[in-house]
């Protein structure tokens, strides 16, 4: 009986030996399964070129330097300010999302141009023929080179645009609408330019 209950555990023995090597094969299969993709997605990875950024931008890795050079107001209309403010605000919006180095001439990427309109015109006529708004715009014509890749250069124009109510003058609203399409103007431009929308 005794030699009877050995065999009983010495085959119970072998059945839980085979099924710890079959379930220690099946993870050996399943790890160097893992281990196959991992090297293959690796491969690829490398071998494709990627250029992603949290920032939009979407730039050659050989394009290192920016310039930005003043952009002169030639608008009828001139807001003595305003081509200092556009100007710094398009190289702050390069130094904030992007990693490149800012240099005073011959970047990578240049921007240049002028301020070619500031206007402000009525909106919204009421049945007095009065404008219940007014619309402030100012255009800008840029000429961006990107001597690493010369296929993307181009010069075109950007407008942008705020109301205010008729009511108000001018003057009283000028500062604020002019900061508001500035912001708009270097959002187009970096969209147009840097991140290639």
């Amino acid at each position: 009986m005794q030699h009877r209950n050995w065999e009983f555990r010495s085959e119970l023995f072998t059945v839980k030996l085979k099924n710890t090597i079959l379930k220690v094969n099946f993870m050996m299969k399943k790890l160097m399964l893992i281990i196959v993709a991992f090297i293959i997605s690796s491969v690829f990875f490398t071998a494709c070129k990627i250029n992603y950024s949290f920032t939009g931008a979407n730039l050659s890795p050989a394009v290192r330097t920016y310039t930005v050079y003043y952009f002169p107001n030639r608008a009828r209309l001139i807001n003595p300010t305003l081509s200092q403010t556009f100007t710094e605000d398009l190289k702050e919006k390069l130094r904030r999302q992007t990693s490149l180095t800012e240099l005073s001439e011959s970047g990578d990427i240049e921007f240049e141009g002028q301020i070619t309109g500031y206007e402000v015109r009525p909106m919204s006529i009421q049945k007095d023929d009065l404008a219940a708004q007014n619309r402030l715009t100012i255009s800008v014509k840029l000429k961006y080179t990107n001597s690493k890749s010369p296929e993307e250069n181009f010069e075109r124009s950007f407008s942008a645009y705020e109301d205010f109510d008729s009511n108000l003058s001018i003057s009283d609203v000028e500062e604020e609408l002019t900061q508001l399409i500035v912001v708009k103007l270097t959002e187009d431009i970096f969209n147009a330019t840097i991140a290639n929308w």
